[in-house]
């Protein structure tokens, strides 16, 4: 029998809406979680239109230019970003799935590619855009308003390509241990790049520069970040030769980012990889085990912690999350200082980030966890070891950061008091996510790329994401209140009172937690179970 395998997108896109409608069917938590997620996207589509219409209602040519084109370039370099550190990229046509048909690389990217299209993300992206249709319709007229209707399209073709390109590069690069140094560098470069439009972003709201503004806008518009949004502007202002070049490098970066993700799609979502050199014990052990040697207790504990710094160093998703927190930790402290802000309430979100790896720390196993489970390993102790493992690699980039901060900020004497709250929010983020990892898992998809999540589960990452932050926050409030009214007091028992608080609340979350795991341990291994 001949097989005829499809030829269009169209074939992918029923697959995932059916895939998805399944998924759903007989359990209430996935569609609690998509409605959730289909609330959340409502709301930043109304939000967005209304953002991205007012210019054209108050007739404001001038504010128009400056709110289409920086709006436009925040929102692409929210699909840059946010896959990567937030809710990953949606899983439901796993490539993997389709090795045995006979498919081209063209066939199956242009699919996948068509499928991504149809998801939430993308559909409230262009219900947020369809704004700047309407206030290009009110300056220029109806020309200038199709032309910017082709102009979104094509800047949520150009968000979509970016987005599943750079998660499929950075999975490739994760998964090899000899090019984790190079995601790093990749990382720090994009926080590099991001950091002088964000302090000019700062300057010219303290100085109420608009002319500044107006600059950055202008040069971000000839950029594949902005060039999609301001070719209505472009008609109304009568530059209609401004229009063809524009489009031209919009589908010049399009082009290159589907090139991009062809060259790594096979490697990053099939699995592929490099194996020659894998019989060298050398090349499997983590700096954690190499420094910790045998002071590891030959106990049950011992050998738990020993497992779970190994995965943290190897899993490719654990590396991840390792370092979106490196990343985030620097730069946002970093730039706060150079711009003149407190870098102390940054710390606090940076001790909330550090926490955040462990909100579905048994889902990273997925059915292995019943290894644990028949070996009757007592809640406390699973709990116990997975966080110890992980702050073997946190800590130490907690002081890291206080250090380099206290540096670039010209205020060492600050060091001990930061380093105290990061600690205390670390501690106060782990009280949160370890009682989450229990009630709220779900599985990730069985693929290898590190951002890949099923479908409703980028929904859930981010649900569990935002409830830890603001969690955290309010959770050390009185600990942040208490340092501002001691001042330098705080200078001299902020390390240590920072350090109690945050093991206190460490205790608490996590005997809730082992607590939990002893009694549902069943079904935990059913959630994270694919």
């Amino acid at each position: 029998m001949a097989l005829n395998p499809p030829t269009s997108a169209w074939p992918f896109v029923k697959l995932k809406l059916r895939l998805m409608v399944n998924g759903m069917r007989g359990r209430p938590a996935r569609i609690v979680l998509f409605v959730l997620g289909a609330v959340m996207a409502g709301f930043f589509a109304i939000a967005g239109y209304a953002i991205f219409a007012i210019p054209g209602v108050a007739g404001n040519e001038r504010a128009a230019a400056m709110l289409l084109q920086l709006g436009g370039s925040a929102l692409v370099t929210g699909w840059l970003l946010v896959p990567l550190v937030f809710f990953g990229v949606d899983e439901s046509l796993d490539p993997a799935r389709f090795a045995l048909f006979p498919l081209s690389r063209r066939t199956l990217i242009v699919g996948l590619f068509a499928a991504a299209l149809t998801g939430l993300p993308a559909l409230s992206t262009l219900a947020a855009t369809a704004g700047m249709v309407s206030t290009a319709s009110e300056l220029g007229g109806a020309g200038a308003g199709v032309v910017q209707l082709a102009g979104i399209l094509a800047g949520l073709l150009l968000c979509v390509a970016l987005s599943r390109a750079v998660t499929s590069a950075f999975a490739t690069g994760l998964r090899s241990r000899r090019a984790r140094d190079l995601a790093v560098v990749l990382l720090a470069v994009l926080a590099a790049l991001l950091g002088p439009l964000q302090l000019a972003l700062l300057a010219g709201a303290q100085r109420a520069d608009w002319d500044a503004f107006a600059v950055l806008a202008d040069v971000l518009g000839w950029t594949p970040l902005a060039a999609p949004y301001s070719v209505g502007l472009d008609v109304a202002d009568g530059r209609i030769w401004a229009v063809p070049l524009k489009f031209l490098i919009v589908a010049g970066s399009i082009a290159g980012l589907l090139a991009w993700w062809n060259a790594t799609l096979e490697n990053a979502m099939l699995g592929a990889e490099s194996r020659g050199r894998a019989g060298r014990t050398g090349d499997i052990a983590s700096p954690t085990g190499l420094l910790l040697g045998r002071r590891l207790p030959r106990t049950r504990f011992g050998a738990l912690v020993a497992r779970e710094t190994r995965y943290w160093w190897r899993e490719t998703r654990r590396r991840a999350a390792l370092i979106t927190f490196t990343v985030a930790g620097f730069f946002l402290p970093i730039s706060v200082s150079v711009s003149g802000g407190p870098a102390g309430p940054m710390a606090v979100l940076v001790g909330a980030i550090a926490a955040l790896a462990l909100a579905n720390q048994f889902g990273y196993e997925g059915s292995a966890y019943a290894g644990d489970l028949t070996a009757g390993v007592p809640g406390r102790v699973e709990i116990h070891s997975r966080a110890a493992a992980h702050a073997l690699f946190v800590l130490p980039l907690l002081l890291l950061v206080a250090l380099v901060v206290g540096a670039v900020s010209g205020r060492p004497e600050r060091i001990a008091g930061d380093l105290g709250l990061l600690v205390a929010t670390y501690g106060a983020g782990l009280a949160l996510v370890l009682p989450m990892s229990v009630r709220a898992a779900y599985a990730l998809p069985e693929s290898t790329s590190p951002f890949a999540v099923t479908s409703g589960g980028g929904t859930a990452k981010g649900l569990l994401t935002i409830a830890v932050m603001v969690g955290t926050l309010v959770a050390t409030v009185p600990l942040q209140i208490l340092a501002f009214l001691l001042g330098d007091v705080w200078l001299w028992i902020g390390l240590p009172t920072g350090a109690g608080f945050g093991v206190a609340a460490y205790l608490i979350g996590s005997g809730i937690a082992g607590d939990w795991l002893d009694r549902r341990s069943p079904e935990l291994l059913a959630a994270v179970t694919s």
